[in-house]
């Protein structure tokens, strides 16, 4: 079982979604924003490694998040990190955000920031309504057709395009609602809907 902490770490002050974690990559503090954006409690996490609490990937799914990081491995050299833009898990799904990692001054501990990019001023606030998404009117049918369950070859023949095509669609679908596979992509779109909610995948 994992070892947990004797407490659990303060850390800096911020309205942002934020958590600290050691030399060990195991989360020492998870504020209330992190709690609000993923829906996991500090108490489910404190103790745990990051890379597995985050499970974060690149659009296509591979994973960012392990316990080879070299994020984490610049740091601990103390060297500068760039933000790092990835999919997470959250409550409502999966969502993109750029992860910022710092070096707390005068300990061995850092802070890492999840920048929400959807919910900062001037994006305009998580997507919720048909119109907000940005999606062509070619993705929007090919969205359409996925969630009555319709497969990319049969999707191309009806609308006489090749299959790389439709693929194509599908990859920007997923980037624009920020899911890392046609069945989430599916669900997200509902939940915004985008599509009929009583389709079928």
């Amino acid at each position: 079982m994992t070892a947990r902490p004797e407490a659990v770490t303060p850390q800096p002050e911020s309205g942002a979604p934020l958590f600290t974690f050691d030399e060990a990559q195991r989360i020492r503090s998870w504020n209330r924003a992190a709690e609000e954006l993923t829906g996991i409690a500090s108490e489910a996490v404190v103790g745990r490694h990051c890379w597995a609490v985050l499970c974060g990937t690149d659009d296509r799914g591979a994973p960012i998040c392990h316990p080879s990081c070299p994020h984490h491995r610049m740091l601990r050299a103390r060297w500068p990190v760039a933000p790092t833009p990835m999919v997470i898990p959250t409550k409502d799904g999966v969502r993109r955000v750029h992860v910022a990692m710092v070096t707390l001054k005068g300990s061995t501990l850092f802070a890492a920031v999840l920048l929400d990019l959807e919910r900062m001023p001037g994006a305009g606030g998580p997507p919720q309504h048909a119109e907000d998404a940005s999606l062509t009117p070619r993705q929007r049918t090919v969205l359409n057709m996925l969630s009555h369950g319709r497969q990319a070859k049969s999707i191309a023949a009806e609308l006489h395009l090749s299959e790389m095509t439709v693929r194509n669609h599908i990859r920007g679908i997923l980037r624009a609602l920020g899911c890392t596979s046609q069945l989430a992509a599916v669900a997200e779109a509902r939940r915004r809907g985008l599509v009929d909610p009583g389709a079928q995948a």
